[in-house]
C-alpha cells in the first residue's frame, strides 16, 4: 500500500504551527504503517528512517520551498546558516523503541527555527494517536506525584541523576525517545527531564519548543539558553521541567557536576 498524506489544512499555507503539527502528523501515520509491513530489527528501523524523513522532505519542499532543512537523516547543508527559517526535524526519535513493537515511547519531531529562535514545533506520538504542538500547546496540571519524577533514558541514564534524584528525593523514570520524555513532563507523567548523555539539534528542537510553549523550564544543563541552528549541531545537554524545580536542578549541577 502507498501512503498519501493527503492535503494540509488551509491554515498551513500562512500558519508555521498548523503546518509542523500536520507534517509531524502525517510523517507519524506514514511510520505506523512501516511499522505494519512485518519487518523486524534492523531492516525495519532503516526503513521507518527512510520513508519518514522522504515524506517530511518531500512536504517541506513543497509547502515551504524558500526554508532550509536540517534533518538527523540528511545531509547538512551549511547554507541553512544563511537562512532565517531553518526546519529542523527528526523523523523518527527513538528508532530502537520503534522497532520493539508494540512499544509507545517513540516520537516524530518538527520544528522551526526562525531569526535566532525556535517560533513553532511538533512532537507527535504515532502509536497513541496524539501531536503536541506549539500552536494549541499542552496545558500542564499540577503534579500530581507526591515526589518529583525524572525521566532518563532506558539504556544509559547519566551517573549524575542519581545524585540529583537523591538530592530531590525523586523517582527516576526510563523511557525511550528524547521527544517523548520532554513530552512526558507536559502530560504530567515525569516532573523533569535531565540529560548530559549527548544529543544533536534535531533530538531536542521541537520538544524544546512545546514545552517552552506550556510554560515548562528548558535550558542547558549548567542554566545557559539552548541555541539552536549552528554551526556545529551537536548540542549534548539539556534541563527541561517543571518552573518550581529548575532552581534545585541547576544548582545541584553547577556545585556537582555531570559527568
Amino acid at each position: 500500500m502507498t501512503f498519501e498524506p493527503g492535503t494540509p489544512p488551509a491554515e498551513a499555507a500562512t500558519d508555521d504551527h498548523v503546518l509542523a503539527s500536520w507534517l509531524a502528523t502525517v510523517a507519524g501515520e506514514r511510520l505506523l504503517e512501516v511499522r505494519g509491513e512485518g519487518l523486524e530489527g534492523r531492516e525495519l528501523k532503516d526503513a521507518g528512517d527512510r520513508a519518514a524523513h522522504e515524506l517530511l522532505m518531500e512536504l517541506l519542499a513543497e509547502h515551504r520551498p524558500d526554508d532550509a532543512v536540517l534533518s538527523e537523516e540528511g545531509k547538512d547543508d551549511k547554507a541553512r546558516l544563511k537562512n532565517s527559517r531553518v526546519w529542523i526535524v527528526d523523523p523518527l526519535d527513538g528508532t530502537r523503541e520503534f522497532s520493539e513493537v508494540p512499544r509507545e515511547d517513540w516520537a516524530v519531531h518538527v520544528a522551526l527555527w526562525q531569526n535566532g529562535d525556535l517560533v513553532a514545533g511538533a512532537v507527535a506520538q504515532p502509536a497513541l494517536g496524539e501531536t503536541f504542538n506549539t500552536g494549541t500547546p499542552p496545558v500542564v496540571p499540577p503534579s500530581s506525584a507526591p515526589r518529583p519524577r525524572i525521566a532518563v533514558s532506558r539504556s544509559r541514564p547519566p551517573e549524575f541523576v542519581h545524585g540529583l534524584a537523591k538530592e530531590l528525593d525523586a523517582e527516576l523514570v526510563p523511557m525511550g525517545s528524547a521527544g517523548v520524555k520532554v513530552i512526558s513532563v507536559a502530560r504530567d507523567i515525569t516532573d523533569a527531564y535531565v540529560h548530559a548523555g549527548g544529543q544533536y539539534e534535531w533530538d531536542s528542537a521541537a520538544p524544546v519548543a512545546v514545552a517552552r510553549a506550556a510554560g515548562l523550564f528548558t535550558s542547558r544543563i549548567d542554566g545557559t539558553p539552548l541555541e539552536y541552528n549552528q554551526d556545529d549541531v551537536y548540542l549534548p545537554d539539556l534541563i527541561v521541567c517543571r518552573p518550581e524545580l529548575a532552581e534545585r536542578i541547576v544548582a545541584f549541577v553547577k556545585e556537582h557536576g555531570y559527568e
